[in-house]
C-alpha cells in the first residue's frame, strides 16, 4: 500500500520579545516611570550615553540632563495632557553624550502611571529640520546679496545702458549690432536683480487669519487652467483645520511655486499631483534668538510621481541660483524657505523615484495674535 505524504504542521514560532525589537532601533530609547526613575533602556540609548543598562535603570532622568533641559518640559506635558509631543532642535551637551543636536518624542504610557518613552533621534528628522533651517539661513543671505545687487549693481547698469544708446547713434550699421547687445544684457541683468529684490528685507507684512484651504483651492484652479492642465490634481483635506496666522498673497506664492515645480516633475503620461492638509500634534520649533516656543501643527504636503530629486542637489536645493531647468534662475524655492522662515514655519522634502513631497508646517493663530 502506497503510503499518502501528509504535510508536516509547522511548529508555532514563540512569541517575539519586545525588547529584540526595541534593541534594534538605531533611536536611542528610554522607558522613566512617574517617579523619574529610568526603567528601560535599550542599545542605542547605552551607545548615547555612554553606560550600560543596568547602570541607566539605576538612574533618575534628572541624573542624566541638565536641569534646563527641554526634555523635562516635554515630559510634563506628555503626562498632563496624555499627547505624543515632540521637539526639533534640542541641543543635548553633557559629559556623557557630547553635544549633539537631536529630535525627542515623548509619548505617555497608559499601563505605567505616569510613565513616558523617550525616543531620541539623533539623524533622521533632526537632520532634515537642520537642513530646512540651513535653507531658511540660505535664503536670508540672499537677503543681503539682494540688497547689494539693488544698489551696487543697476545703478551701473543705468549708466552703461544710457553710454551703449548714446554711441548706438553715431554707429555704423555692424556697430549697431554691438551696442544692442550692450543695452539688452544690461536689461537682462536688471530684470535677475528685480527678480532678486522679492528677498529684500521688507516692512512687516501684514498678517491676518488665513485659510489654507482656501489658498490651495486659489493655486490649484490657476495650475488647472494653465500649467497642470495635462495633469491630475488630487486633495486630501482635513477640513478641521484651524486658520494659518500669516499673508494670504505670500501663502499663494509659496503654494504657487511648489505645485508648478510638482508639475514640471510629473510624467506627461500619469502625471498626478497630491495635495494633502494635515493636523500635526506635539511639533514645535524654538524662535532663533529667544526662549519662546512656536507650535507648528498644521502640515500642508505637495506630492509628484515624477523621477525625485538627484542626489547632488538635494543639500542644496533651497539655495539660490541652483536648478535643473534650461531657462531657471534658481529663485523659486530659495523664495518658498524664505517666506515660510518669516512666518515662523519651516518646509521639508522627501524623494525617492516616482514620490517626491514637500511639506510645508506651519504655525496657526494663537491667542495674542493681532489682526
Amino acid at each position: 500500500m502506497t503510503g499518502v505524504s501528509v504535510p508536516r504542521r509547522k511548529a508555532a514560532s514563540a512569541p517575539l520579545d519586545p525588547s529584540i525589537v526595541l534593541g534594534a532601533l538605531a533611536a536611542a530609547v528610554l522607558v522613566v516611570d512617574g517617579a523619574d526613575r529610568i526603567v528601560y533602556a535599550n542599545a542605542a540609548a547605552e551607545q548615547l550615553f555612554q553606560s550600560g543598562s543596568p547602570y541607566l535603570c539605576s538612574q533618575a532622568i534628572t541624573a542624566l540632563l541638565p536641569p534646563d533641559c527641554p526634555i523635562f518640559s516635554l515630559i510634563e506635558q506628555a503626562r498632563n495632557e496624555s499627547l505624543v509631543v515632540s521637539e526639533y532642535g534640542i541641543i543635548l551637551d553633557t559629559p556623557r553624550t557630547g553635544h549633539r543636536t537631536i529630535t525627542v518624542q515623548v509619548s505617555p504610557i497608559a499601563e505605567i502611571p505616569g510613565g513616558v518613552a523617550l525616543s531620541l533621534h539623533e539623524q533622521s528628522i533632526a537632520l532634515k529640520i537642520g537642513g530646512s533651517l540651513a535653507s531658511r539661513n540660505a535664503a536670508r543671505s540672499v537677503t543681503a546679496m539682494a540688497a547689494m545687487l539693488a544698489h551696487e549693481v543697476k545703478n551701473p547698469l543705468s549708466g552703461i545702458r544710457g553710454a551703449a544708446q548714446l554711441l548706438e547713434l553715431a554707429a555704423s550699421e555692424d556697430d549697431r549690432v554691438l551696442t544692442r547687445l550692450i543695452v539688452d544684457e544690461a536689461d537682462r541683468i536688471v530684470a535677475l536683480v528685480d527678480r532678486m529684490e522679492v528677498f529684500s528685507e521688507n516692512p512687516p507684512v501684514d498678517r491676518a487669519a488665513v485659510n489654507i484651504h482656501q489658498v490651495l483651492e486659489h493655486v490649484r484652479r490657476i495650475a488647472e487652467h494653465g500649467f497642470a492642465r495635462h495633469l491630475r490634481i488630487v486633495e486630501n483635506y482635513d477640513p478641521s483645520l484651524p486658520p494659518v496666522w500669516g499673508s494670504r498673497d505670500q501663502l499663494i506664492q509659496v503654494f504657487l511655486n511648489l505645485v508648478k515645480n510638482a508639475a514640471e516633475a510629473a510624467p506627461a503620461d500619469g502625471g498626478e499631483i497630491v495635495l494633502t492638509t494635515a493636523y500635526q500634534h506635539g511639533i514645535r520649533l524654538a524662535v532663533p534668538g529667544s526662549e519662546t516656543r512656536r507650535h507648528l501643527p498644521l502640515v500642508v504636503s505637495i506630492q509628484d510621481n515624477g523621477t525625485g530629486i538627484a542626489d547632488d542637489l538635494r543639500q542644496h536645493l533651497f539655495d539660490a541660483f541652483v536648478t535643473t531647468k534650461p531657462a531657471g534662475t534658481g529663485l523659486g524655492l530659495a523664495l518658498v524657505a524664505k517666506i515660510i522662515g518669516d512666518h515662523g514655519g519651516i518646509v521639508e522634502f522627501d524623494s525617492v523615484p516616482r514620490r517626491t513631497v514637500f511639506r510645508v508646517m506651519l504655525p496657526m493663530v494663537q491667542e495674542g495674535d493681532q489682526a
